[in-house]
């Protein structure tokens, strides 16, 4: 027995909260959206014959939402269409926007079944959580296929390079991303959600619609286009999220770190101190003192490393110093622990400015470790200071095989494996995270400064660090 149809002018449907429809027609969607996946499983598995059940319950559930949205308050309307860009009016009847919004709970339902089989993130999670701004985005996907769109904005867009609106207020897809980040879901699941979404979507469409015209091929391309960004939003907020997660576990754990091992460098250092140790205790207590106090300075660089990518960027105390007697301070501290190298200093003009001492000694120790590492064994390793009316400028100078040209413009960056140059790397590892470059680029820029780099077989290897005296 069929509902009659509310006569015009009959009383206005009945008002109920908006939880308590969405409730209503949740369930309701998942039945529909179940009923179809298993029509289509049925038919691939040659069960044809349990189809027009299936189809009866899937039209049952139709007819539901049907008399909900004919007896309570509908679902608010779309933001009012707008001329489409081939001139027709991109709202009419049977529009791809038009089926979005209308047939949004069948969609829901599908994409909230296809979340669930991404395990083992989704095994804990709600109808709400499974769902995650997927309603919001596909509004914003009706909407944008009702809005006009030029050549331009389409090409920029269908590259996931569409404008985004000027606000600070992240999208729903950015959001996404982030919720998905967050539960655990890896980049490969979140785009197959987008891939399965473009899929439900248009099936369900062209199965209501039936024969497609040239307005509907318009609007499946623009469909696809507002995909495109939607997923290029979510991405870039996922990797984002998961970068920042990751800097913040190694902030963490370089924190950590460093009081276990100022206890074994404190502890070791005393030992020594005494002068009570025989052979072979004063050896490996020595070699425990050097490599304690070379973890300490690489937690030191870890720590600096992610405060710079935070965004804290490295803090510098000025006060006045005398350049040269760092630069010399340096240059005895690492001659001591590599006696048999040669290190030369040469400083002229006045080495006098405002500068951080500990971070311009770090950064110095950084270079001029860097220049003996990688250069030829039995060369020295020259460094010089020449001080003008504005600046100090620093050269740290070494012999060996140049560094690659397609290497120079990239070699500040971090955790960017370094390849071995013929025997450049023979008296250090060549495949570390070259971390000790890039904080020693961050300090320089810190004080306005800049590290130049210049490098042939010719001439060596040549870090040129511009100080100004004054920031």
């Amino acid at each position: 027995m069929s509902e009659p149809h509310p006569a015009a002018g009959a009383a206005a449907p009945h008002a109920l909260p908006a939880e308590l429809i969405h409730d209503l027609r949740t369930p309701l969607s998942q039945i529909i959206g179940y009923s179809e996946m298993l029509m289509e499983r049925a038919e691939e598995a040659g069960s044809a014959d349990i189809a027009p059940d299936l189809e009866k319950v899937r039209a049952a559930g139709y007819r539901l939402l049907e008399l909900i949205n004919e007896h309570f308050l509908a679902i608010p309307s779309a933001p009012p269409a707008t001329p489409h860009a081939s001139g027709a009016p991109a709202g009419g009847a049977g529009r791809l926007a038009d089926f979005i919004v209308s047939g949004r709970e069948p969609i829901l339902a599908e994409w909230e079944a296809f979340a669930r089989t991404c395990t083992p993130a989704s095994g804990a999670m709600d109808i709400t959580a499974l769902r995650d701004h997927a309603g919001e985005m596909l509004t914003v996907i009706a909407a944008d296929l009702r809005t006009a769109q030029g050549g331009l904005e389409q090409s920029e867009k269908s590259k996931g390079l569409a404008p985004d609106g000027g606000g600070d207020e992240s999208t729903a897809a950015e959001e996404h991303g982030a919720g998905r980040a967050e539960s655990g879901f890896t980049v490969e699941q979140m785009i197959s959600e987008y891939r399965a979404l473009r899929a439900s979507v248009i099936r369900l469409w062209t199965q209501s619609r039936g024969e497609l015209g040239p307005a509907d091929l318009e609007d499946l391309t623009r469909f696809n286009e507002a995909i495109d960004q939607s997923l290029a939003e979510s991405i870039s907020r996922y990797t984002e999220d998961l970068d920042h997660s990751k800097e913040m576990f190694l902030a963490i754990l370089g924190h950590d770190l460093r009081t276990p091992l100022g206890a074994v460098m404190t502890s070791a250092r005393f030992m020594l101190e005494t002068q009570g140790l025989k052979e072979p205790s004063l050896t490996l207590t020595s070699r425990i003192a050097s490599s304690s106090t070379r973890m300490v300075h690489m937690v030191g660089d870890l720590l600096d490393f992610t405060r710079s990518r935070l965004g804290g960027g490295i803090p510098v105390v000025r006060a006045e110093m005398n350049m040269a007697k760092v630069v010399h301070d340096v240059v005895d501290e690492i001659a001591a622990a590599h006696p048999d190298r040669i290190l030369q200093v040469d400083t002229r003009g006045a080495p006098w400015g405002a500068w951080d001492c500990p971070r311009i000694t770090q950064a110095l120790t950084n270079l001029v470790g860097n220049a003996l590492e990688h250069g030829a064994p039995g060369s020295a390793v020259r460094v010089e200071v020449q001080g003008d009316d504005d600046e100090v400028t620093i050269t740290i100078h070494n012999r060996g095989p140049a560094i690659p040209a397609h290497r120079l413009n990239g070699i500040f960056n971090p955790m960017k494996p370094r390849e071995a140059v013929g025997g450049a790397a023979a008296s250090g590892p060549s495949g570390n995270l070259g971390l000790g470059l890039y904080i020693a680029e961050r300090i320089v820029n810190a004080h306005k400064g800049r590290i130049e780099v210049e490098s042939s077989d010719e001439r060596g290897t040549t870090f040129t660090v511009h100080l100004p005296r004054r920031g």
